[in-house]
């Protein structure tokens, strides 16, 4: 068995990147909270990038809900919490990362300190993670840090990259405090993904439940995601090929087959995303009044 060489390593990467930029990805440091469905596959890939320093957040522990589409969920690690297996793998990859945990995730406590010295943020908090990702995004702004959030709808990923010097988190998905969960969720689904290309193939909808926090999830979107994430933090860091920057996205089903350039000047508060918010009001109401008249029993 051999020792570990770097340059060896990430020797295939060249070519796709010249010898001066692998070193600047080298000594480059991504920030990446979460490390469940798409968190634990980015922070993998950008390691196989040649990344070497990374900070990582996460309070949870793999169950077995887990295994169908979370890097790191497997039989071995049932009950492990997900920063300690994930930085074991990434060090299995690279075992010379400079990689700090966070272990109890992140909050307005912690979040400076989680952003020291970050060149790019990669948000890999569970969909439902609103006010965690709110104080986030708003604190990679204060920090001059650029923010990249891929989401796994269906079987493919929407893209969305926020400048520091450009439209705001909050401005984009028209965020305030005082929303219910339910609008915050319904408003945060249609910013991320206005083209919807997942929609036409949900076989169940009633496995969507935005009232208690669930909805269907697959491995192919999450490694789609990754892959997507780990392209734009490389073009971030090199400073090289074309970002797309809110309130501009991209949206690739691979079920469909697919893609989706978005722009919507003004985010939410564009016409034609209140029209979408609205229409997905209604349809998440009538399937509520569905689903009571199904199960009378169920509130």
């Amino acid at each position: 068995m051999t020792g570990f060489d770097y340059d060896t390593a990430f020797a295939r990467t060249v070519g796709w990147v010249t010898q001066p930029e692998l070193r600047t990805l080298r000594h480059s440091r991504v920030a990446i909270a979460g490390l469940g469905g798409v968190g634990g596959s980015h922070l993998l890939v950008l390691a196989r990038l040649g990344i070497g320093r990374f900070h990582i957040a996460d309070f949870d522990h793999f169950e077995l809900h887990n295994m169908n589409r979370q890097a790191g969920a497997a039989m071995s690690r049932l009950g492990q919490p997900k920063v300690e297996a994930l930085r074991e793998m990434a060090l299995d990859i690279n075992p010379e990362l400079d990689i700090d945990t966070f272990p109890h995730g992140v909050s307005a406590s912690n979040m400076d300190a989680f952003l020291e010295n970050v060149d790019v943020y990669v948000d890999g908090l569970d969909f439902f993670a609103f006010r965690a990702r709110r104080e986030m995004f708003a604190a990679c702004r204060r920090h001059g840090i650029p923010a990249v959030t891929v989401a796994p709808l269906g079987m493919g990923a929407a893209l969305l990259n926020f400048d520091p010097q450009g439209m705001t988190f909050d401005q984009y998905f028209d965020l305030k405090d005082g929303l219910s969960d339910e609008e915050l969720s319904v408003r945060f689904m249609m910013g991320l993904a206005p083209a919807m290309l997942h929609m036409g193939y949900l076989a169940d909808p009633s496995a969507v439940d935005l009232a208690h926090q669930r909805g269907p999830s697959t491995p192919m979107a999450c490694d789609l995601c990754a892959g997507v994430a780990g392209t734009e933090v490389l073009k971030i860091l090199l400073q090289r090929g074309r970002v797309a920057w809110a309130p501009r996205g991209v949206h690739f089903d691979a079920y469909r087959q697919r893609l989706a350039r978005t722009w919507r000047p003004g985010g939410n508060r564009n016409p034609l995303q209140r029209l979408l918010i609205r229409i997905a009001r209604r349809r998440l109401r009538a399937q509520r009044a569905h689903q009571r008249a199904a199960n009378p029993e169920v509130q």
